[in-house]
């Protein structure tokens, strides 16, 4: 049921209002209770829990992380979001999206307002439907047919527009809300309901009341009888603002109801430093009070009153009353269902106002700095760059103490948080730093020609040569839970192959990160190139990281199986280097040797389980059951408190088996183990082709011939034979360390070194070369002779 309240010059209304609104909430099949008291609605099958939110208002949230503690929210609706595009009616769908998450939102124990155009917009359709349907029936009657194209639509005037639409906006609110089990109350009003004290307060109390019964109001500027807009006097500092469109009624309607979340939704992405669509035009994520001057507004929306400008200035005064802003785009089909739960999420949606400025820049403030930094870096010589890396190892060993101390601290925080290989990941020692700092000047050595290489050299024709040379990536995101150790190690990669660098780590190795990332920055300050390594640490979250696809190139994710699944998930347009799960097998053949096969079981599994090249499914070869190798491995695993899960088959060879596995497909991260049983080679390899991730995979055997044919057939990006799962690494294949492991088939493949993070470009050189001489009747011949190459320096 949908209550209408026009708001004008008459006795208070809220005793008027309340025993009618009283009437048809309690006439509804369910009773509406105050919010303190509210339970769990659901509808569609599916729960909305209420959610404690506690606020007092004051200021406005510094951060968007702490929008979703706001309680009470005003979602103002645009013109050009109300309307289709077309100008033909309105955006039925997109409606019903808004009404859904207000909705949502509503049952969560918030309390929504909506303040919506779209009146005068939905009735000067209806009005110009009414107009043509009439004159083509008259003219039809007298002129015929053919005067029926020369029909001109006179002009409309606004205040009939609105008056002939607001019936039905308001018609059509209400049989959305309905589907949801919520009321809605209609509220109109102008100017004047602001400036006089007693309909002031009128309308708060009647507002208040509303939101006590748990009724959405939907706000309007009475625009049927709305006098000319003022001059614009009250937004000059004056602490009033004239309600002269909905951009000014919703920031108004906001402070007076002492609103936690202004929401405000156009047909733009948010505010832009110049108008969106020019060639520099760039989206503000935050907006700062004193900002507007750096800003170029364009032309208002194609629909309604206001312009970006307006909704600045209304946003800034809203601010200023202590209440969060954020403008964002409420037509866009991909985002327009979810924007506005997204927006109370702290999603990085729009553009945010905050009076809280950050200490240090943005993330994309660091994303510009790392890219010029990195051009910077690839532009040294390569035993510039290496000077840098051996400085950083230097620094590693000779600031021990300090780096030892910060990671204390984030031991200490993390203890009774993480669980035990967490814990050990977490933690650096004396011995990790002295390994670090080796790597370091391993990466250093390879470096030297790293960058600038010529792959192939052609001779197309006379005087005109192409080169392949190799060139940085451009900006990686780095994205590591709990390693402190990455840091450098991923550091110097990048400077080696003169990428630019982002790093976000955990916020459980925060003090071991930012005293690695402060050496890492004085190691890149001996050439001038500082900020071409930038670490994160902002309250941005990564989900809005991968959205950054005009800032990075390249994402590594290093962490859990889950942090890579739900990076890949969130990386929108930016590809993604790495693997979601370790699955690493062993066969155990039935030529192997017992003694290889202890030893290797052992160190694959037991060596570091939370490792994602650790050993996690064990096959053994149906001979080997009941022998003294199989015997031995048991006993081994025993000892070694390894928890065994028994696969299908093996579990069907045993009279009391252990826990049989509740998946063939997982990652253990711990000592545990899943053994399952074979009947030969090839039995292994499909069942590694089925439940393996293309990781890891070794065969034990003694017979070369099985080895090989094992080799070949194993589609991973790592195969082993006799060897632990564990030498999967690129400090143990020489690469100095590696920034992950990928199990991509494109570009790089296995532990990614330093070639890993470059890419090639074409260089041609000619002397006045036109593609039409080399045409049938042209003067010249391809020639496409393969020239040498210049040899690396392996040195």
């Amino acid at each position: 049921m949908l209550s209408q309240v026009y708001w004008g010059g008459f006795q208070p209304l809220k005793q008027r209002l309340l025993p009618w609104v009283q009437c048809i909430a309690i006439s509804r099949s369910e009773r509406i209770q105050p919010s303190a008291t509210r339970h769990v609605r659901s509808w569609s099958n599916i729960p909305f829990i209420t959610v404690p939110l506690n606020r007092t208002h004051g200021k406005s949230f510094a951060h968007r992380s702490e929008l979703k503690h706001a309680k009470r929210i005003v979602v103002k609706l645009g013109s050009a979001v109300v309307t289709r595009g077309d100008e033909c009616g309105l955006a039925l769908g997109r409606l019903a999206s808004i009404v859904e998450q207000v909705s949502v939102l509503q049952n969560q124990g918030r309390e929504m307002m909506l303040v919506t155009s779209g009146a005068v917009a939905f009735g000067k359709q209806r009005l110009r439907h009414e107009i043509l349907l009439s004159q083509s029936v008259r003219q039809a009657l007298h002129s015929g047919q053919n005067q029926l194209k020369e029909m001109a639509i006179p002009v409309l005037e606004a205040r009939a527009c609105a008056a002939a639409g607001q019936s039905g906006l308001m018609a059509l609110y209400e049989a959305m809300f309905t589907q949801y089990s919520i009321c809605a109350a209609q509220i109109l009003v102008t100017n004047l309901d602001f400036h006089d004290e007693q309909k002031r307060r009128n309308l708060n109390g009647t507002l208040h009341e509303l939101l006590r019964m748990n009724i959405v109001p939907i706000v309007n500027t009475n625009d049927a009888v709305v006098p000319p807009a003022e001059p614009n006097s009250d937004l000059q500092g004056v602490n009033v603002i004239s309600v002269k469109d909905n951009d000014s009624l919703a920031a108004r309607l906001a402070v007076e109801m002492k609103t936690d979340l202004l929401i405000v939704l156009s047909d733009v992405e948010g505010l832009f430093d110049s108008p969106p669509g020019s060639d520099d035009a760039k989206l503000i994520d935050i907006f700062y009070p004193g900002d507007q001057q750096s800003v170029t507004f364009g032309t208002k929306s194609r629909v309604g009153m206001g312009g970006m400008e307006a909704k600045v200035k209304a946003a800034l005064w809203a601010l200023q009353g202590g209440t969060s802003v954020v403008i964002a785009n409420g037509t866009h089909p991909k985002v327009s269902g979810h924007v506005i739960t997204d927006i109370v999420e702290g999603k990085k949606v729009g553009t945010f106002f905050s009076e809280v400025k950050p200490a240090g820049p943005t993330v994309e403030q660091q994303g510009e700095m790392a890219r010029s930094g990195g051009r910077m870096l690839a532009t040294l010589e390569p035993e510039q760059r290496a000077e840098i890396i051996h400085h950083l190892a230097d620094l590693l060993t000779d600031q021990r103490d300090e780096i030892l101390l910060a990671n204390k601290k984030d031991l200490e925080e993390a203890e009774g948080r993480l669980a035990a290989p967490l814990l050990k990941r977490l933690s650096l020692s004396t011995s990790k730093l002295n390994s670090l700092a080796i790597g370091l000047r391993q990466i250093a050595a390879s470096s030297q020609d790293s960058v600038g290489r010529v792959l192939r050299r052609t001779r197309i024709a006379k005087n005109l040569e192409l080169e392949q040379v190799t060139v940085p990536i451009g900006v990686l995101l780095v994205i590591f839970e709990s390693r402190p150790d990455c840091l450098p190690q991923v550091a110097a990669l990048a400077i080696a192959s003169g990428n630019g660098l982002l790093l976000k780590g955990g916020k459980e190795a925060a003090h071991s990160n930012r005293i690695l990332h402060l050496l890492t920055q004085e190691a890149l300050s001996i050439h001038g190139v500082k900020e071409a390594v930038q670490l994160v640490n902002t309250r941005e979250e990564v989900e809005d990281l991968c959205r950054l696809d005009k800032m990075i190139d390249l994402i590594i994710p290093r962490g859990s199986s889950q942090l890579v699944r739900d990076i890949q998930k969130a990386a929108k347009g930016i590809p993604v280097m790495g693997h979601s799960e370790g699955i690493c097998h062993m066969y155990v053949d039935s030529e192997a040797s017992v003694d290889k096969a202890t030893r290797l079981v052992r160190d694959s599994k037991c060596e570091y389980p939370a490792a994602c090249n650790a050993l996690e499914t064990l096959l053994i070869h149906r001979d080997l059951l009941r022998t003294p190798l199989f015997d031995q491995l048991i006993d081994m695993l025993r000892v070694e408190q390894v928890k065994i899960h028994a696969g299908p088959k093996f579990a069907s060879y045993l009279t009391f088996s252990p826990s049989e596995v509740k998946s063939l497909r997982t990652e253990y991260g711990d000592l545990e183990l899943c053994i399952e049983v074979v009947d030969s080679v090839q039995d292994a390899i499909d069942h590694i082709h089925k439940y393996g991730s293309s990781h890891t995979d070794v065969i034990v055997t003694e017979n070369e011939q099985t080895a090989e044919f094992f080799l070949q057939h194993v589609d991973s990006a790592c195969v082993f034979w006799n060897a632990s799962t564990r030498f999967s690494d690129g400090y143990r294949f020489g690469l100095g360390a590696e920034v992950g492991i990928s199990t991509s088939r494109i570009h790089a493949r296995g532990p990614v070194g330093l070639e890993g993070l470059l890419t090639t470009k074409w260089l041609l050189r000619g002397q006045d070369h036109v593609v039409s001489d080399f045409s049938e009747h042209g003067s010249l011949k391809y020639l496409h002779e393969n020239l040498p190459v210049p040899q690396r320096n392996t040195n």
